[in-house]
């Protein structure tokens, strides 16, 4: 069986998120690590190769440093990884990387695709189903259970209060959520092997793109943070008192009642 992961470079969730002075995120010093519901992608399509066999291949895009995510992946157990990186490559939105990656994707021989449900840094969950639409395959996301046989899939799926589950038949592109599995460590031979594993690099022109035809249909100008939350107030005396000085508040300053 071949399954492809459809791997992204996210901000650690821990970091510290700072602008410069053009309203762009500033990613210099910060801790890049794999989107964490792509780890658990990772995890499935490996648990799907111990049990079916075949080759997992890990798809990804961007600079430089999305190298070491995908090592990181290969250390997992991944076999090789295709890394889409072009200069002309400078702010893609969601539908220039689902063009991109699923031409990569066609490239490759594939069962199944796997990615994460969501990216934690833009939270759009559009690039998996996107490129599920460009690859005319069904598609079905925020699985909580995959069960794989005989050229068909079963797969269990969160939904407002509660779960369905739906049958598809293979190829499919499948999104993780939290819950499906537990993703595990890379071992200290799987870090020595990854070193030896082939990441394939891709140009736009090796897909056949170009950056003329690449034009983004959305774009986010300025960022900023949030405003610092101011600590609470602590209102002494005695009750009644503190009651009634808690209503004006309320009323006059939170503006709530």
């Amino acid at each position: 069986m071949n399954i492809v992961v459809l791997l992204k470079q996210t901000f650690d969730t821990e970091a510290k998120i700072t602008l410069n002075s053009s309203g762009k995120i500033d990613g210099n010093g910060a801790n890049l690590v794999i989107n964490p519901y792509d780890e658990f992608a990772v995890e499935e399509a490996l648990k799907l190769k111990e049990k079916f066999g075949g080759e997992v291949t890990i798809v990804s895009m961007g600079g430089e440093r999305v190298q070491e995510s995908i090592r990181t992946a290969l250390a997992m157990g991944a076999d090789q990884a295709v890394h889409v990186n072009d200069p002309a490559l400078t702010d893609p939105d969601e539908w220039v990387t689902a063009e991109i990656l699923a031409k990569a994707v066609a490239q490759i021989p594939y069962d199944i695709i796997l990615a994460g449900r969501i990216a934690v840094d833009d939270g759009s969950s559009q690039v998996a189903v996107r490129i599920a639409d460009a690859l005319n395959i069904p598609s079905i996301s925020s699985v909580l259970k995959l069960e794989v046989e005989d050229g068909k899939a079963e797969a269990t799926r969160e939904i407002d209060g509660g779960t369905e589950t739906l049958d598809v038949s293979l190829p499919a592109v499948f999104t993780a959520q939290k819950g499906l599995n537990v993703p595990r460590y890379p071992t200290m031979m799987g870090i020595m092997k990854a070193k030896k594993k082939e990441i394939k690099v891709l140009a736009l022109a090796d897909l056949g793109l170009s950056a003329a035809d690449l034009q983004s249909k959305m774009s986010a100008p300025k960022f900023s943070l949030p405003n610092p939350r101011k600590g609470g107030t602590k209102i002494a005396g005695e009750a009644a008192d503190a009651a009634r000085e808690l209503a004006r508040l309320l009323r006059e300053e939170a503006k709530v009642i």
